[in-house]
């Protein structure tokens, strides 16, 4: 990926994984440049979003309080995962989901 691509969208990428309202924001600034830089890690912290959304509501009450926690941990570290890859400028998947999440959220 271009240099150019990269420093034109790194703001956006690091901005998308503050939270929830980050990606949010971070998707409503890139509606117009649409960077692929930038897209690329508002795809990943959607899916990020929704498997925590998920583990809050679905699997920590049908499967317990333990497992909930684990998958919240996982979940954490996959989130510093991508948050270093933005900052460094490099487009890293998420362990295990992150090939989905570019096929999924491909639109964005």
């Amino acid at each position: 990926m271009k240099d150019q691509t990269i420093n034109e969208g790194k703001t956006i990428a690091i901005i998308s994984h503050i939270t929830i309202i980050g990606t949010v924001a971070a998707l409503i600034m890139n509606s117009n440049k649409k960077n692929s830089f930038a897209n690329f890690h508002i795809r990943q912290m959607i899916g990020l979003s929704l498997l925590g959304l998920l583990n809050q509501y679905v699997i920590t009450v049908y499967l317990g309080a333990n497992e909930g926690i684990i998958i919240a941990i996982a979940l954490f570290i996959f989130r510093v995962i991508g948050f270093l890859g933005a900052l460094k400028g490099e487009e890293k998947k998420i362990p295990l989901l992150g090939d989905q999440f570019q096929d999924w959220f491909k639109n964005i």
